[in-house]
Formats: C-alpha cells, sequence, structure tokens
C-alpha cells in the first residue's frame, strides 16, 4: 500500500507540473483585446497526439497501481517467498535513466532546431532502451539458471509478470522512437512534437521502474516509513 501511496503521489506532481506547462492554469476572460492578443493564447489547444498520450499514460498508471496493489496483498501471505534481486538490475536502472536523459537530450536540441543532435539523443536512448531490455532477459536468465522459476513461488511470478508488463511497454516506445527516427533522419519539418511525446513516454517508463524497483528491493516501504517519522 506505501508503494501505492508513493507511485500515486509522484504522478500527480508530474502531472500538476506537466499541466502546469501547458497554461491550463491561464485566464483568457481576464485578458483584454482579442483572442489571439494575450501571451499564450496560441498554445491553449492540445495536439491530438499529446492528448492521446496523456490518455494512454493514465490507463497505463492504472494497470501498474493495479499490479502494485496485488503484489502488495499478496506478499502478506504464509507461502510467499521474496526472492533475491539481481544486482543486475542496478545495472539496468542506470541503463534506464542514461536512456530518458539522451531522450531529453534529443527533445532539448529540437527546440533549438539542432538536427544532428536530436539524431544523437534518439540513437543514444534508443540503444540504451535496448540494452536495458537485453538486460531484463539476463537477469530472467540467471533466476532461471538459480533455480528461480515462474511457477515456483508467487513471489516469483509477480517478479516475472511486473518486469514482463514493464518491457512490453518500453518495446512499444522503441517502435515509436523507431517512427520518429525515421521521419528525423528523412528531414521531415516540425518533428519536436514526436520528440517530445517519445520523451514524455521515457519519462514515465522511468519513473514506473523506480517504482517497481522499490516495490521489489522493500526500499519503497523504508522510504515511506522513514517521511512518516520526520513528519510526525
Amino acid at each position: 500500500m506505501s508503494a501505492i501511496i508513493l507511485f500515486l503521489t509522484v504522478l500527480a506532481v508530474i502531472a500538476g507540473w506537466w499541466l502546469s506547462q501547458q497554461r491550463l492554469t491561464a485566464k483568457p476572460w481576464l485578458e483584454e483585446g482579442s483572442v489571439g492578443d494575450f501571451p499564450g493564447g496560441d498554445s491553449m489547444s492540445w495536439p491530438a497526439a499529446k492528448v492521446g498520450l496523456g490518455v494512454f499514460l493514465a490507463v497505463a498508471s492504472a494497470l501498474f497501481v493495479l499490479f502494485i496493489s496485488a503484489y502488495s496483498m499478496r506478499m502478506s501471505v504464509v507461502d510467499w517467498r521474496p526472492l533475491p534481486v539481481p544486482r543486475l538490475l542496478w545495472v539496468n536502472t542506470g541503463v534506464l535513466v542514461l536512456s530518458s536523459a539522451a531522450l531529453q537530450w534529443s527533445y532539448v536540441a529540437a527546440g533549438r532546431h539542432d538536427t544532428e543532435n536530436v539524431k544523437i539523443g534518439l540513437l543514444a536512448g534508443g540503444a540504451s532502451a535496448v540494452i536495458f531490455l537485453a538486460g531484463q532477459l539476463l537477469a530472467w536468465q540467471r533466476l532461471g539458471a538459480a533455480g528461480y522459476f515462474v511457477a515456483s513461488n508467487p513471489a516469483n511470478s509477480f517478479f516475472y509478470l511486473l518486469t514482463a508488463v514493464h518491457g512490453l511497454h518500453l518495446t512499444g516506445g522503441l517502435v515509436a522512437l523507431g517512427r520518429t527516427s525515421a521521419k528525423v533522419w528523412r528531414g521531415a519539418p516540425d518533428t519536436r512534437l514526436s520528440v517530445e511525446l517519445c520523451a514524455i513516454y521515457w519519462h514515465f517508463l522511468l519513473l514506473v521502474w523506480l517504482v517497481l524497483l522499490g516495490l521489489l528491493t522493500g526500499w519503497t516501504d523504508d522510504f515511506v516509513n522513514i517521511c512518516r517519522q520526520l513528519l510526525s
């Protein structure tokens, strides 16, 4: 339950920041002059692609919250035997952080119309994501070699399930990233939105993975307990 609260809190903070960047808090009825005269008046309508991504992220968030809730409830049963988390997951986490940072770099470069750095960021982000997925598969292989199979214990099943669902979302993101990269390499005009959407999705997947990693390693509950002690 603590992991769910932490996950929802972080999502709410990020959503609030993102909405503030879209000028949803602007009050055009208090401005004088025509609609297009006040600052930011031309940015009140969202691109359909950004709205679609927002809806998808909301659905994906609900899915992960359900999985986290089921994990939290199931781990209290007596037959729950936690499996040792491979150290490789920490290396994979660092790779995913680099992937997210590379796409942010690409988005910033797109704002400056710096096509060369956009390409570099997209390549680095995509390559890092592929390395992350390969690392996850290697972690599965090592767990299987150590005798921690999917059906051996509920904890094992949840570990494979959570990492698999996250990996599938990242694989789908790689498809979108590939299409965006193809547009950039063709020299298509106005690719900044596509790069921005990829960066937002990568940041979301990084956040989800950090929460899942905290849940699997147990430090999420420790973090929440520390916050409670500081607030009490």
